[in-house]
């Protein structure tokens, strides 16, 4: 029986839960946040991912700050529905077979988004194979192009072997790109015709949206055409540069940008910097949002139950919560604090505990240079004389590097060395593993919700708007 889902969105990560280790960041806590807000919503939309059976990394750091990544541990098979299709997807001049777990995401009202994770590692397939869909964001370049495929040309093809009739395939990101080549494919295929045509392209124009999520260039992907046309095989469309990109050069942006109806960035001043990064393209501007009920915490959860008990089907009705008492916020607050030092303590096993008087002070994303995470703890000895004149200043700390990222590392590195430098009324903790649940910890149980990253390079930020759904007001040069 084939069902009908409109929206079929295609994320290379997604966040949902700390236990489910396919997001690194950013990009997979925004799409998690999209899916639950969908099935609140009761949209029709199924999405897809990879299931990366290492996750991203757990992360270690010595008392100097170097990081050590470990494969994540964790059990998909006791979580998720193994389904019974089957696919194949051309890789390196093979079929590699493709199978997918289900997880449902149920919304206030108990409608269901579908979320396929898709999955190589099974005995079908060589070892190589097997290894593909191992870890987020690890690997060359060449890996890359194999885990897009996987998704993009892989993850249509799984969703209409389960039986789903899709209306819009929505990339989120351009890592999804490669799907719009099997709809390619699929058309020409059908029409028995060997050449892209206008209407071959209106076709998939018709059933594609796009959003981008990167300000700087260095975030779009960009793959040489022939090792594209070695690893995913030889379609019309790799022997088209206006469609791909540049000559030799295939822009997974530009593709998606090139065979999509509509396009947005993720915010008002990332659109503007998006149109000038791609000239000639309509690029709209919608600004992300987060999953309210996600991230506010259970003492809030309560107020806001009490005071506006719709605020869970409908977001809008949060602007009662002036009703609440300012002795109850203050009472929520004093909670989540307590709360966020439970939880390290029973992460560190007791070695970190923090002080719940201290006014405290939390910068938690990646380390990456244009963050600025070392910026509050540059001059160590103004932070001891402003707590001096105001009272004790606690300073947390939370992020990863990527692991191919030295410079991240470095600047990692360079904060613990402040940290440690800091004296008088000033403590300062960097908390190792940064993941969904510690964030959700972080943005309640602050006073200040810190984010300094340098203008424009930012497309959005999304935390502060987790910082102030628990009433934490956020210090940000966005």
């Amino acid at each position: 029986m084939r069902t009908g889902f409109d929206i079929a969105y295609f994320s290379l990560e997604i966040g949902l839960e700390g236990s489910i280790p396919t997001y690194s960041g950013g990009l997979g806590v925004l799409a998690g946040d999209t899916i639950k807000a969908a099935a609140d919503m009761g949209l029709p939309m199924l999405a897809v991912t990879l299931l990366y059976r290492e996750g991203y990394f757990r992360q270690e750091l010595d008392e100097h700050g170097n990081q050590t990544e470990h494969p994540v541990e964790w059990d998909p098979e006791s979580m998720f529905k193994l389904m019974s299709a089957r696919v194949t997807v051309p890789i390196d001049g093979r079929e590699v077979v493709l199978r997918a777990y289900r997880q449902d995401v149920v919304g206030v009202s108990g409608h269901v988004v579908p979320v396929y994770y898709l999955d190589t590692d099974f005995a079908d397939n060589d070892a190589a194979a097997r290894k593909l869909t191992a870890s987020l964001y690890a690997g060359d370049t060449d890996h890359r192009i194999r885990q897009e495929t996987i998704l993009g040309i892989g993850g249509r093809r799984m969703v209409r072997a389960i039986g789903h009739d899709v209306g819009c395939f929505h990339m989120n990101e351009g890592h999804a790109c490669f799907l719009t080549v099997d709809l390619l494919s699929e058309y020409l295929c059908r029409h028995q015709i060997h050449q892209i045509r206008h209407d071959a392209l209106a076709d998939v124009r018709s059933r594609c949206v796009f959003t981008t999520h990167t300000p700087l260039p260095a975030g779009h992907d960009r793959f040489d055409i022939r090792r594209v046309r070695a690893i995913v095989g030889e379609h019309p469309v790799f022997h088209r540069p206006d469609l791909y990109g540049e000559d030799h050069v295939l822009n997974t942006t530009k593709l998606a940008l090139n065979l999509s109806k509509f396009c947005n960035a993720v915010a008002r001043r990332h659109g503007e910097v998006s149109r000038d990064m791609f000239p000639g393209y309509p690029i709209e501007s919608i600004t992300n949002g987060i999953h309210a009920t996600t991230w506010a915490c259970q003492p809030m959860r309560e107020l806001f139950d009490e005071y506006t008990p719709m605020w869970r089907r409908r977001n809008d009705e949060l602007r009662l919560v002036r009703r609440i008492p300012a002795d109850k916020l203050w009472a929520a607050h004093e909670q989540a604090k307590a709360d966020l030092d439970a939880y390290v303590r029973d992460q560190t096993h007791g070695d970190v505990r923090l002080d719940p008087h201290a006014f405290t002070i939390v910068f938690a994303r990646r380390a990456t240079e244009y963050k600025r995470m070392g910026l509050l703890v540059s001059d160590p000895r103004r932070l001891e004389r402003i707590a001096e004149a105001t009272g004790p200043i606690q300073i947390i700390y939370a992020g990863k590097a990527h692991p191919h990222d030295g410079v991240g590392r470095e600047i990692m590195r360079q904060v613990h060395e402040s940290l440690q430098s800091l004296g008088g009324k000033v403590r300062g903790i960097f908390l190792p593993n940064y993941n969904i649940d510690l964030a959700r910890r972080l943005v309640a149980g602050c006073d200040v919700w810190l984010n300094n990253p340098r203008p424009p390079m930012e497309a959005s930020g999304t935390s502060g708007m987790k910082a102030a759904i628990n009433g934490i007001p956020s210090l940000s040069t966005l």
